[in-house]
């Protein structure tokens, strides 16, 4: 446990360095690891060589930060002399050709003998200058007996500070034990944009706004390579002119909010773990630069428990958040019809691997472009052939009605959107060729404000409106306004969401006052035996109950420690009901039931399916997979609810696949999960979940 985290120990400033060299020794090195800050005044002397008649210098940078070697005054006639101060250029020095890198670790070697001394820099030595020996034959009673080497007050910090007797090699220190320091991976970002000023500019502002950017931060050595530490980072929205931290909003929400499981939180509550090095941030900021006098923003991210060491914190670039009023980024999206038979409660996709699930982002560049949340693929191009889907026996929630059936089966394209609270812009519906859609009421109560209102708002915004329409509209109207938001967002999915809603909403009402018999706070322990039998009525398994890792997923998802409230129970009810729902049909009921194999092991994260894959040298055999639900989509979500199949690809790299839950009719027989699973190229064995604990 103790190799595998960093100790502060291992890190002390320049100037508490202190070596005391004997006199007799015929030379040694003196290795160390140097981290400079850019505030240091030049010229400066860096390790000073003390004795009992005063103080010379060792170690010294000029005035152009050229790095300097002096002779030692115990070994060296051409030392200089401690009790009188020269100009460090007068004296005889050896030195880099270079200027000395600032805020960068750098490795320095000064290996001392008698005639001789040498400067090292990462390794490879870069300056020598011969010097001659005070050491006289049975004259060594008479040398200096005792030098002290003593780091300077200059702003700076060492690392494995050693000395060596000149027969090791000041190489194989270098190579040994190198320092670390945390970077962001610029490559790693999604829905940032770079101006042409190299300011970033980020979607931000209130709820319905703002959108999740991602980026990850690594810890390497000085070598640049990743290094694997039980360390948690933490994030912080600063001002990027003078570093203070931003103040929170109006209505006291914080600046900074972290996506963690679907659920958001102030960013200083919920660090992120590394993992093999990386410490991946999903970040939504809440504070606009508009209300703060429209000064830039930067996020430090840092490791808590070594704060003050500059190296174990970095920032980003200067970050300007505007709100989503600003111009839209277009793009043209193909589409393709579906067939004219479509399932009325499931869509009108077909089951496939849908290449736009939101949870994987490859190629992601600071630049405008489509965001990895909004893609879209053709229907040919999905990989699992269309299959029928018939109603399991004793489906609990038939929402079909004969009239609507037919209604759905006309217009809607096939394109399939995953949208994290994104909005939709009008040229998203101007790409798809709809915008000349008649967009008359057609004598439906619902009105075409209303279905524009939910298809541009985000998820709390989608979420208010259809709280508000199920209780005022008929069956047939809430129909065909599903099919309406179908037509103008081009997702087929938004449709299942809405024809769920009343019974989510009137279940989620009635299991509630079940759980909470009028008290506003319920201890945890009670509700959980109420969660579980609403979750195996609506799901029609009764043979599996949730685990203990499951219950505890919930409670992450709710929000919530020993008590739940109402608002918690929300959170938890929007993303349990849909992946119940889906449990329920027949071709995901039987693999959710089996025991051996286990099909899906419970509720997991990410995080958790990936680890599953990592085997102890790495990636497991390509092919290998394990299925979960995503636990960043609830309800109104167009893919709460859907599965995601997790797997080591053929070029050793984890992908993220959605499985849609869409069926089309095509013929009579119904195609198990597992072998539509296994007609995929991709996937060829089952893994086994393993929890992080």
């Amino acid at each position: 446990m103790g190799e595998n985290v960093i100790k502060g120990e291992d890190y002390y400033l320049l100037k508490d360095l202190r070596f005391k060299i004997e006199g007799d020794e015929e030379g040694f090195s003196l290795c160390f690891w140097v981290y400079l800050m850019k505030s240091t005044t030049f010229s400066a002397t860096l390790i000073s060589q003390v004795d009992i008649g005063g103080n010379a210098p060792f170690l010294a940078l000029n005035e152009k930060k050229i790095l300097m070697l002096f002779p030692f005054i115990s070994l060296h006639k051409e030392a200089p002399d401690p009790g009188k101060s020269a100009p460090l250029t007068e004296l005889q020095h050896a030195s880099m050709d270079t200027e000395f890198p600032l805020e960068s670790w750098i490795h320095v070697g000064c290996r001392v003998s008698t005639d001789s001394v040498q400067l090292h820099i990462d390794g490879e030595i870069v300056a020598e200058k011969p010097v001659s020996s005070s050491f006289c034959k049975g004259s060594l009673s008479n040398s200096r007996t005792r030098i002290t080497l003593v780091g300077s007050n200059m702003q700076g910090y060492v690392h494995d500070a050693k000395i060596l007797p000149l027969n090791l090699s000041i190489k194989d220190h270098y190579h040994k034990d190198p320092p670390l320091l945390l970077s962001i991976d610029t490559s790693s970002a999604s829905e940032i944009e770079e101006d042409s000023d190299g300011v970033w500019s980020i979607v931000g502002g209130k709820a319905s706004c703002r959108r999740i950017f991602s980026l990850d931060v690594v810890l390497l050595n000085a070598f640049g390579q990743p290094v694997n530490k039980e360390v948690e980072i933490t994030a912080a929205l600063l001002y990027a002119d003078n570093g203070s931290l931003v103040e929170k909003t109006s209505d006291g929400e914080a600046p900074l909010l972290t996506s963690y499981d679907g659920i958001e939180f102030p960013t200083y509550d919920r660090p992120s773990k590394l993992l093999n090095g990386r410490a991946s941030f999903k970040l939504k900021i809440s504070q606009l630069s508009s209300k703060c006098d429209n000064r830039l923003f930067c996020i430090r991210f840092e490791v808590p428990k070594l704060v003050g060491f500059p190296f174990l914190e970095v920032l980003s670039y200067p970050i300007r958040c505007i709100s989503r009023t600003r111009t839209i980024r277009t793009f043209s999206v193909p589409f393709k019809r579906t067939p004219a038979s479509i399932h009325p409660t499931n869509g009108s996709q077909s089951c496939g691997f849908d290449d736009g699930s939101l949870e994987i982002h490859h190629n992601t560049v600071l630049e405008a472009k489509p965001s990895p949340s909004s893609k879209r693929v053709r229907l040919e191009q999905e990989k699992i052939p269309a299959m029928e889907q018939l109603d399991g026996e004793g489906s609990p929630h038939p929402l079909t009605a004969n009239k609507a059936e037919g209604a759905f089966a006309k217009g809607l394209d096939g394109t399939h959107e995953n949208t994290e609270d994104a909005d939709v812009s009008p040229a998203d519906y101007e790409s798809k060729g709809v915008r000349n859609v008649a967009l008359k009421n057609s004598g439906k109560s619902v009105s075409d404000l209303t279905i524009f209102k939910y298809c541009l708002g985000g998820l709390a915004d989608r979420s208010h409106l259809l709280k508000e329409i199920v209780t005022s509209f008929s069956d047939e109207e809430i129909l065909e306004f599903a099919h309406q938001v179908s037509i103008y967002t081009g997702c087929s999915h938004h449709r299942f969401q809405i024809m769920i809603a009343k019974r989510l909403i009137e279940e989620g009402r009635n299991a509630w006052n079940l759980i909470s018999q009028n008290n506003p706070h319920v201890h945890w322990d009670c509700a959980v035996f109420e969660i579980e039998e609403q979750f195996k009525k609506i799901s029609c398994c009764s043979t599996r109950p949730l685990s203990h890792q499951d219950f505890e997923l919930l409670r992450r998802i709710a929000g919530c420690r020993d008590f739940l409230a109402q608002e918690n129970f929300e959170k938890l009810w929007c993303w349990l009901y849909p992946v119940a729902f889906t449990l329920s049909s027949d071709w995901i009921n039987k693999p959710w039931r089996s025991t051996s194999p286990k099909w899906i092991e419970g509720f997991i994260t990410k995080e958790e399916a990936e680890y599953s894959l990592q085997g102890p040298r790495g990636l497991q055999e390509p092919g290998t997979f394990v299925l979960r639900f995503p636990t960043s989509r609830s309800w109104p979500h167009p893919d709460a609810g859907s599965l995601i199949v997790t797997y080591v690809g053929s070029d050793y790299t984890l992908h993220h696949r959605q499985v849609s839950s869409d069926y089309i009719y095509r013929d009579m027989d119904v195609k198990p999960l597992q072998d539509l699973l296994f007609t995929e190229p991709e996937l060829s064995r089952l893994g086994r979940i393993v929890r992080i604990h």
